[in-house]
């Protein structure tokens, strides 16, 4: 059970409220204002940045794939109707590795452009999207069975930590 609103039938405000944060991550090295590191320190931080979007992108590709596949994929955190609980693959690590993905993208994309009101964006999207997976998850609890014991032996999304 959650305390957090659904912010819609489907639990359209937390998408609204995602794809804000991803566009605001998106343009926030573009503003002129904002400050930005430089130095040896801006070479390795594009070269982990890079790697990161790498990373990031590829394991929400993934589990967006695995999902599909499911017939369980949608951007809203109210599960479909028809679709199958995940929980091998990238799901075996993390409850929400496109979250995880988008998150990893984000810092990385943050570091990449040395841009510290990135990484600022980055932070908030973390959050939003930490509440959308509890809403979200409140929904899949009630509609699969087994997953108050998949909840249990798997991190929402860090592997290992969170």
């Amino acid at each position: 059970m959650t305390r957090l609103p659904a912010l819609g039938p489907r639990g359209e405000g937390w998408l609204a409220a995602q794809l804000g944060l991803i566009l605001f991550v998106g343009y926030a090295p573009q503003l002129d204002w904002a400050p930005a590191w430089g130095g040896p320190s801006a070479t390795l931080t594009t070269v982990i940045g890079i790697a990161l979007v790498a990373l990031g992108g590829g394991l929400a590709v993934v589990a967006a794939w695995q999902l599909a596949e499911a017939r369980a994929l949608t951007a809203l955190p109210l599960p479909r109707a028809h679709g199958e609980l995940v929980q091998g693959g990238a799901y075996r690590y993390v409850r929400h590795p496109i979250y995880s993905g988008i998150e990893l993208a984000a810092i990385g994309w943050s570091l990449a452009y040395a841009s510290p009101l990135a990484l600022l964006g980055a932070a908030a999207l973390f959050a939003v999207l930490a509440m959308k997976a509890a809403r979200e998850e409140a929904w899949l609890a009630a509609r699969y069975p087994d997953y108050a014991a998949y909840r249990l032996r798997t991190k929402r999304l860090i592997p290992g930590l969170y």
